[in-house]
């Protein structure tokens, strides 16, 4: 008999939502993260809290959770409006990891509209800019944010691999990243005047949330562009871009998801960590789980944590060359250490109880290549023959 189940968790009586963490007992989930969901589930209009297998805890609210209420609570959100991951297909001749690191663009250097005129990425923008919000347009950002070349690996569900046009050896273009300073000015607007109590007006506070969730999923279609171009290829369309920090109206309440993605029906980059594969799945959530799926693998340690571990146990390069052969361009030598892969819980652990709690179908894995965080300065990642060897 399988050891996963649902943990359904005991609330306060005088409260009437319920809380459902989608975890199997050997999963790692912190009791900071439970003790936040509770908190969460106690508010005023709360009536259901679903916790993914890749909850931590988060500042003030959980990170991993979809939240249902009749009142809307953008600090439930967070800062991070749009944040999500797409999928572009890229076609290259030859995908020389060495080579291509050290192609990939500065993208912590906004595209500014007079200076960079004549840059083609331009071209994937039609019509305005979502909120007229040109600052940070074509960057990154820090963080778990990232772009990353891989490859195809494993197809898992042939069926679903091809409807969505992959096979084994295909590269994907992953995109993290979200509506950078836009959905920052946004909670900051509202948290100023009201804290973490609920928006007075919620159709005021939607219609700039849905700007910067616009807003995000241009920007990873430029940052897409941006790569492309430099590394000599087409621009495409992305066959996955889903959001993973919104609100949404649903059954008539307020849904939000806090690093969790919308799994009603939906493809699903589910990332892992730089040095391991990520999952692309066919969400298929329930109402149980909030209509919602796992965003990432998830943080196991704090960003202080791995700091510290990391720097007794890793040295510089080592981090720059992953465990599966990939090369991760960054010259924050901190968050080198912050994002290492071992801060980050098992991503097979965290899709086998998506699977085990039937709400999405694995349907291939992507192997990183090159991972992008922030530029390098002086030169690329060089592989001597030391590093070749090790993994």
């Amino acid at each position: 008999m399988s050891q996963h189940h649902v943990r359904r968790e005991s609330l306060p009586q005088s409260t009437p939502a319920t809380l459902t963490v989608f975890a199997s007992p050997t999963s790692w989930i912190e009791s900071d993260a439970v003790a936040q969901c509770h908190q969460v589930a106690a508010l005023d209009g709360m009536v259901h809290v679903a916790a993914m297998p890749d909850l931590h805890p988060g500042k003030g609210a959980p990170i991993g959770a979809a939240m249902a209420s009749t009142v809307l609570y953008p600090f439930l959100v967070g800062s991070d409006i749009g944040c999500g991951i797409a999928v572009f297909p890229i076609k290259l001749k030859r995908a020389v990891p060495e080579k291509l690191a050290a192609r990939f663009p500065d993208l912590d250097r906004a595209l500014d509209p007079e200076q960079d005129a004549d840059d083609p990425a331009w071209a994937v923008v039609t019509g305005e800019v979502p909120a007229g919000h040109l600052e940070g347009l074509g960057t990154v950002g820090r963080g778990n944010h990232f772009v990353e070349l891989s490859r195809i690996g494993a197809i898992l569900d042939p069926g679903h691999a091809s409807r969505l046009g992959l096979d084994a050896g295909d590269l994907v273009l992953i995109v993290h990243s979200g509506s950078r300073g836009l959905g920052e000015r946004i909670l900051r607007a509202h948290t100023e005047v009201h804290g973490a109590g609920p928006a007075p007006d919620a159709a005021a506070y939607l219609a700039l949330h849905d700007d910067a969730v616009r807003w995000g999923s241009l920007n990873r279609r430029l940052l897409a562009a941006r790569v492309a171009h430099a590394l000599g290829a087409r621009p495409t369309e992305p066959i996955v871009d889903q959001c993973h920090n919104l609100v949404e109206i649903r059954d008539g309440v307020y849904l939000h998801r806090k690093g969790a993605a919308p799994g009603d029906g939906r493809d699903v980059l589910v990332a892992g960590t730089r040095g391991t594969p990520s999952y692309l799945v066919a969400a298929h959530a329930g109402p149980e789980a909030n209509h919602s799926v796992a965003h990432g693998a998830g943080r196991k340690m704090s960003r202080a944590d791995a700091l510290r571990r990391g720097r007794a146990k890793h040295t510089v390069e080592e981090l720059r060359r992953t465990p599966v052969g990939s090369l991760v361009v960054c010259g924050d030598r901190q968050l080198l250490f912050e994002e290492a892969p071992t801060a980050y819980k098992r991503i097979e652990q965290v899709i086998d109880d998506l699977v085990q709690h039937n709400l999405a179908t694995p349907v291939a894995t992507t192997i990183p290549l090159v991972t992008y965080k922030t530029p390098d300065v002086g030169s690329a990642p060089r592989a001597d023959s030391r590093q070749r060897g090790r993994r």
